[in-house]
């Protein structure tokens, strides 16, 4: 359950479609969750199930897109799961949020079309903890990501997809950890405006399928050489991804 005194924002995504409440402080969604969503090629009747869903919003924002999904979000942290529910009761969206570890047996007997995740992007004992105990917890590794893959990997059906966004520099992690397991896997560089490198990268593969790795052109965020405007700068393929929830291009 969520704390009632808590104080909380509404902030709208995919250009106001869904509203979301999230915490004034600790972990907060921004365009991440959004990218994610937009690279899962789901269709309508799938299932899927999103490793550490917080908040919700990335498997709203897929539901957005694609009617009839089957969507499952697990999430640790008590109170975030407590907002995903609210979440998808506010927007209409029928999202199952399971309490608990990612490494929990609480989904051990299904399996699913589409698996999705945003693992914490910092390992264990990486830099200063957060002040804030809900951010510290998304943001930090408490299960190592080679654990989140082999979890995404043991719920997906055979055949099934693995979606994750992860910082640049853990590619050659992602990529280790599903060697000889998955196959079909694209890399999507996210640069934050051309010429610049990738702060972060979009993995997806297929459970079970022996297709070469490719690596796509990058998707690039902002038009122009740096923020000179204070209205948002998104060039037209993000502003339709972020804004109009449309799918990713690029990604087979």
């Amino acid at each position: 359950m969520t704390a009632p005194d808590l104080p909380l924002t509404r902030d709208g995504f995919l250009g106001g479609r869904l509203a979301i409440f999230q915490p004034v402080t600790g972990y907060r969604a921004a365009t991440d969750p959004v990218l994610l969503a937009a690279a899962v090629a789901a269709r309508p009747g799938d299932s899927t199930l999103e490793l550490g869903c917080g908040v919700g919003v990335a498997s709203l924002c897929l539901m957005s897109r694609v009617a009839g999904l089957q969507a499952c979000g697990i999430e640790l942290q008590p109170l975030y799961a407590g907002l995903a529910r609210r979440n998808a009761d506010a927007n209409h969206l029928p999202l199952e949020v399971v309490e608990g570890d990612l490494r929990d047996r609480a989904l051990s007997q299904r399996r699913f079309d589409h698996v999705l995740a945003n693992p914490p992007y910092f390992r264990a004992g990486d830099g200063t903890a957060a002040r804030d105990g809900g951010r510290e917890t998304a943001f930090r590794e408490m299960a190592a990501l080679a654990d989140w893959i082999d979890v995404a990997l043991r719920r997906a059906r055979d055949g099934g997809s693995l979606t994750f966004i992860h910082l640049a520099e853990r590619l050659p992690d992602l990529l280790s950890a599903l060697s000889g397991r998955a196959g079909a896997i694209e890399a999507l560089p996210i640069a934050p405006r051309a010429g610049r490198p990738a702060s972060r990268i979009i993995v997806r593969a297929r459970k079970g399928s022996r297709a070469p790795f490719r690596l796509l052109s990058p998707f690039i965020l902002h038009e122009g050489p740096a923020h000179l405007r204070d209205s948002d700068d998104f060039t037209g393929a993000a502003r339709a991804v972020l804004r109009e929830g449309t799918a990713l291009p690029g990604l087979g």
